[in-house]
């Protein structure tokens, strides 16, 4: 069988291996995508990443507040609350997308699947607080936070710190 070879000319590291046809299947080649974002333009993104996600989490609290006043009082509605997880998440997503553009010759597809898959995971919390009696108003702002969020965070990183083909055009 002849090994896999990437366009980058050596073997991939899971060629040949159970592992060779799922990461094909989800474009993780180990093709760098060309060129790589420059470390100013992620650093601006990152920022521009966590001032949206903070500002958007404001936002929708202030709705959330005005068009559901029983949720006035809800716990997760301070920013304190709520700023440290959105914080902590768009750093991990972030540093994730550097990583992306190193390890797919196609980041862009590999990294919006991440971020749904992601942001369907991080809407168990908001089902189990939900679960445990809060309020079902309070909990669908909590999902529009995090819905916001993924979309400036994967805005933010792949407009403004693009690779590839989306950074030449």
């Amino acid at each position: 069988m002849p090994e896999h070879v990437p366009s980058a000319g050596r073997p991939s590291p899971v060629a040949g291996t159970v592992l060779e046809p799922l990461f094909d299947r989800f474009h993780i080649d180990f093709v760098p995508a060309e060129p790589q974002p420059s470390w100013m333009r992620w650093v601006l993104a990152s920022v521009v990443a966590l001032a949206g996600s903070l500002g958007a989490d404001a936002a929708l609290v202030a709705v959330g507040k005005a068009v559901f006043p029983g949720t006035d009082h809800f716990a997760h509605y301070a920013f304190v609350d709520y700023a440290k997880l959105t914080v902590i998440g768009v750093l991990i997503a972030c540093v994730a997308w550097p990583v992306v553009t190193r390890v797919s010759s196609r980041p862009r597809w590999v990294f919006v699947r991440a971020a749904v898959v992601v942001t369907v995971v991080l809407f168990v919390p908001d089902l189990y607080i939900w679960l445990q009696g809060e309020s079902g108003q309070g909990v669908l702002v909590l999902v529009a936070m995090h819905l916001a969020i993924a979309v400036v965070t994967y805005n933010a990183l792949v407009r403004i710190a693009p690779a590839g083909e989306a950074y030449r055009g």
